[in-house]
């Protein structure tokens, strides 16, 4: 085993993860306020996501707005990236293509939220793990269409509580921008064994102004 090798197993196990027993995938529910750009205004959601563990997948839906009565769906699945916002379920509002730069966001948010998926990091053979000169860690994953890095960073008891990429792809007037992205986790709490982050907020950095858009807390967490 390499040393990088052993930090990583040694990270899963620190967190958690369970070297014997294979857990499929985690599902938890969220609540916060999430908002498109500095000028907006915030909209409170509710969210449940399904995340997978030895595959980069995700589902994440959400209720939003008056009533709850905008849905949105944010996924990685089959390795294309999925963004549709619906009103009352069945109304199209905005349908993103599956483009490579879509695909390439979604898997780094699937990378950024390894925090609330321990196993996976003992269990994904996807994930490419390297240090940087001043030992972070960084995290790679390839699909067919994309493929992305985000660098994990560890507090003294070695819990995650940051993530971050220079070039995540950001919406703007239909184009996708390579943007400075970071996302922070706090509250970190025990769930069946896991140490979990129970809030995060996440922002984009242009320009040197950093911009939150998203901030949420965990209500439940349970594996597969």
């Amino acid at each position: 085993m390499t040393d990088i090798s052993k930090r990583i197993r040694d990270l899963a196990i620190t967190l958690g993860a369970d070297p014997v027993k294979v857990v499929q995938s985690v599902q938890f529910s969220q609540s916060g306020r999430m908002r498109d750009e500095s000028s907006s205004k915030w909209m409170h959601f509710r969210a449940q996501q399904s995340t997978w563990t030895s595959t980069c997948q995700f589902v994440w839906k959400a209720r939003t707005g008056p009533a709850g009565l905008i849905r949105v769906r944010d996924a990685l699945i089959g390795e294309n990236g999925r963004l549709d916002v619906n009103a009352f379920g069945f109304i199209p509002l905005a349908r993103t293509e599956a483009t490579a730069e879509l695909t390439q966001g979604e898997l780094m948010r699937y990378l950024a939220e390894l925090p609330w998926n321990p196993d996976t990091i003992l269990r994904n053979g996807a994930l490419h793990w390297r240090e940087d000169a001043t030992n972070d860690l960084l995290v790679r994953a390839e699909l067919k269409t994309a493929s992305a890095e985000v660098k994990l960073y560890l507090d003294e008891h070695k819990r995650i509580i940051k993530a971050s990429a220079p070039d995540r792809p950001r919406a703007i007037n239909g184009r996708f921008i390579p943007t400075p992205w970071v996302g922070r986790f706090f509250d970190h709490e025990y769930r069946q064994g896991r140490i979990i982050p129970t809030r995060a907020d996440v922002a984009w950095i242009a320009e040197g102004i950093e911009t939150t858009y998203w901030e949420g807390r965990i209500e439940d967490w349970h594996i597969q």
